[in-house]
């Protein structure tokens, strides 16, 4: 089975890829387009992506692909987040004065930052991508922040172990595949699904009150503008099912009062791991 993900080989996407496919063959891919793309060609079976992180917020840019490919969520799974300061072998920590990394990894470091204000935070494309180049230049001032596969696939020395910030920094994770190739787990009991509403007085309250009328219980809702359409919003919401029959009414109910809707998935909430 292959399965692409967006990002090097040893970044956090990869981790989550191998957690669901132990078997599987990953295809990194660099950009989130070229992810669905690999999928919608059918270059690979399924896409593990992140969606969200609980201290950073939602990977946006996946919405808006979701919204506009003929793919679907299969399910999704809960990765904890653990930075790690990583450096060529036989360096050490008093040497650093460079670390790389994706901008969000820096900026849930900065207590590491402020206790070496010494070491200067470079932003970088990819977390494992920094450590992949950290070898190649076997520059032995400087350093990278990823996770420990990262480490293990790069040979690189781990200096520093869990210097995030906050314990509590998990990404949540959609395994999407081509939307007639989706096996809907018959223990699904969450429903994530986007739509527009007309721009009077009214709608959106409408569209809420839906959910509220079918018991269900709303545990996201996100607005993204529309493109090519100034002031006008697609709105993503995720809920938790209290039937499957109620989530197929309240489908139906949802699209008296709404331009558009489309369900992007059908699944079984994630339990959290530490």
């Amino acid at each position: 089975m292959q399965v692409a993900i967006q990002g090097e080989p040893g970044s956090f996407s990869h981790e989550a890829a191998g957690n669901v496919f132990p078997e599987a063959t990953i295809l990194p891919c660099a950009l989130s387009p070229e992810v669905f793309g690999a999928l919608s060609q059918k270059e690979v079976e399924a896409a593990v992506i992140p969606i969200e992180n609980s201290l950073a917020g939602s990977v946006v840019e996946h919405y808006d692909l979701l919204l506009h490919q003929d793919v679907a969520i299969e399910s999704e799974s809960l990765l904890r987040i653990r930075h790690n300061l990583i450096a060529v072998p036989e360096s050490n920590l008093g040497r650093i004065r460079r670390v790389y990394s994706h901008p969000v990894a820096l900026a849930q470091c900065r207590k590491f930052f402020e206790q070496h204000p010494a070491i200067e935070a470079v932003p970088f494309y990819d977390t494992a991508g920094s450590v992949k180049q950290l070898i190649e230049l076997r520059d032995r001032n400087a350093a990278a922040i990823a996770s420990v596969r990262a480490a293990e696939y790069y040979g690189g020395e781990i200096l520093a172990r869990g210097i995030e910030d906050n314990p509590e920094n998990f990404t949540r994770f959609f395994v999407v595949r081509r939307r007639d190739d989706v096996r809907r787990s018959p223990a699904a009991d969450k429903v994530s699904l986007a739509f527009t509403v007309e721009n009077r007085p009214g709608t959106l309250v409408a569209a809420l009150e839906v959910f509220a009328g079918q018991g269900t219980n709303l545990t996201k809702i996100e607005s993204r503008p529309v493109q090519g359409k100034p002031w006008e919003y697609v709105f993503y919401v995720d809920y938790q099912l209290s039937s499957q029959a109620r989530a197929d009414i309240a489908l139906d109910l949802l699209r008296q009062h709404c331009s558009m809707v489309k369900e992007l998935g059908r699944y079984q909430a994630a339990q959290r791991v530490e």
